[in-house]
C-alpha cells in the first residue's frame, strides 16, 4: 500500500491505520426510481432549485430525478463526505449536474463537497469537461448568490474503471483534471504477470552443493549458501546486485573494490567501488516466529520507503519502454564454484 492515500479495504484499514474512503455505488443509485422516493424537505427544495439553475445555465433538457434523489439522500447521510458516482446515465448531462445541485445546497448549510468520480468513457476528456462546469457554476451561480464554500479548486474529480499500468502512463501526455485515481483489480492482480514463477530448486544438502542444469540458461541454479548486497554508486543511484557464496567470498564493503561477473560470460567482468552496500537477504521469521528485522510500518512510511527504492533506481532501469535491464552479478569465488560443479555435473557427449 506504499503507494496509496487510502483504501476502501476495511481490514487494511484497521491492520495497518490506512485512512478509509469509498464512494456509492451503481445499484444505490438505481434502487432510487423518483423523487417521490424521499421527503422533500428544506434541502430537497434547495436542491431542485439549484438543479434547475443548472438546467438553464448549460441548455439541458433535465436530468435524472432517480438519480437526483439518491444524490440528495446520500448528501444527507455524509454531508461533509459529499463524493458522488456520476456515469450511472450520463456524466455530463445528467451525473455532475444533480451533484452540483446537492452540492450548492450542502454548501449553502456550510457543508464542503467533496467532489465526482468518474467510472465509464473517456477518463481525461470527461475530467477537462467536468472542471469547465465546475468553473462556469461557480462564476455564474455560487459567486453571486455567495455560496464561499462551491469552489472549483477544491473539488475532486475521481477516476476508476479497471485503472493499469498503461492508463497511468498515458496521463503524462494527456490533458486532463483528474485528482484522485481508484485502483483496484490492476493492483491486486498484475495484469502483466499474474503469477509468480517461485519454484522450489536444491542447492544444498549434508553440505554438499548441489546444482540443477537446463539447456534453458535461466534455469541454471546458483549452489551453494549464498547472500545478496546491492552495490550504490557515488551519485546514490544502484549499480548492481551482487551475489556472493557464504563462507567462500568476503563481503563487500564501502570504498573497496570488489570483481563483479556475468554468472554466465567469463569475459563480462566489471570492478565495482561502491559508496554503499546494503544486505538484500534479510531474515524476517526463525522457527515460526518474527524477528526484530519485521517491523510494522505506518502508510507514510510505508510511501516514504517505496519512494526512496524507486529514487535509488536509475531513471533509465525505470522506462516504460526498452528499459535497461538491471544489472545482477555474481562474485569471483561464486563464478568458479558454480562451473566446477557444472563442469563435474554435466554429461560429456560422446560423438562417432
Amino acid at each position: 500500500m506504499g503507494g496509496f492515500d487510502s483504501t476502501s479495504n476495511m481490514r487494511a484499514g484497521q491492520l495497518f491505520g490506512i485512512p478509509i474512503s469509498g464512494t456509492m455505488a451503481h445499484s444505490f443509485i438505481s434502487s432510487f426510481k423518483d423523487l417521490t422516493e424521499i421527503e422533500m424537505d428544506h434541502l430537497a427544495e434547495r436542491v431542485l432549485f439549484f438543479r434547475d439553475l443548472i438546467v438553464k445555465l448549460f441548455n439541458l433538457s433535465g436530468t435524472n430525478d432517480g438519480e437526483l434523489a439518491s444524490f440528495i439522500s446520500y448528501g444527507r447521510a455524509f454531508p461533509k463526505k459529499f463524493l458522488s458516482l456520476v456515469d450511472t446515465y450520463d456524466t455530463l448531462k445528467s451525473g455532475v449536474p444533480n451533484f452540483m445541485a446537492v452540492a450548492l445546497a450542502l454548501a449553502e448549510e456550510d457543508n464542503r463537497p467533496i467532489g465526482v468520480r468518474e467510472d465509464s468513457g473517456d477518463l481525461a476528456y470527461l475530467s477537462v469537461e467536468v472542471r469547465g462546469m465546475f468553473r462556469r457554476v461557480e462564476t455564474e451561480i455560487a459567486e453571486p448568490m455567495n455560496i464561499t464554500l462551491f469552489e472549483t479548486k477544491q473539488l475532486k474529480i475521481a477516476a476508476s474503471n479497471d485503472i493499469n499500468e498503461a492508463f497511468l502512463f498515458s496521463l503524462q501526455t494527456q490533458k486532463h483534471e483528474l485528482d484522485i485515481l481508484g485502483i483496484g483489480t490492476h493492483n491486486i492482480t498484475c495484469e502483466k504477470q499474474p503469477a509468480l514463477g517461485g519454484v522450489y530448486k536444491l542447492v544444498e544438502i549434508d553440505d554438499e552443493p548441489r546444482i540443477k542444469l537446463s539447456q534453458n540458461i535461466v534455469k541454471v541454479t546458483f549452489p551453494g549458501k549464498k547472500s545478496t548486497y546491492r552495490l550504490f554508486g557515488n551519485d546514490g543511484k544502484a549499480i548492481l546486485d551482487l551475489i556472493i557464496h557464504d563462507g567462500l567470498d568476503p563481503v563487500p564493503r564501502p570504498g573497496e573494490r570488489v570483481l563483479c561477473c556475468d554468472p554466465f560470460d567469463q569475459h563480462k567482468r566489471v570492478y565495482v567501488t561502491p559508496s554503499e552496500v546494503r544486505p538484500c537477504n534479510v531474515l524476517c521469521f526463525e522457527n515460526g516466529k518474527a524477528t526484530d528485522a519485521v517491523k510494522r510500518r505506518t502508510l507514510n512510511e510505508m510511501k516514504a520507503f517505496a519512494k526512496s527504492e524507486l529514487q535509488s533506481l536509475r531513471p533509465d532501469h525505470l522506462r516504460v519502454v526498452n528499459p535497461t535491464p538491471y544489472k545482477v552479478s555474481v562474485s569471483q569465488g561464486l563464478f568458479d564454484y558454480l562451473h566446477s560443479l557444472w563442469t563435474a555435473e554435466a554429461p560429456i557427449e560422446e560423438l562417432r
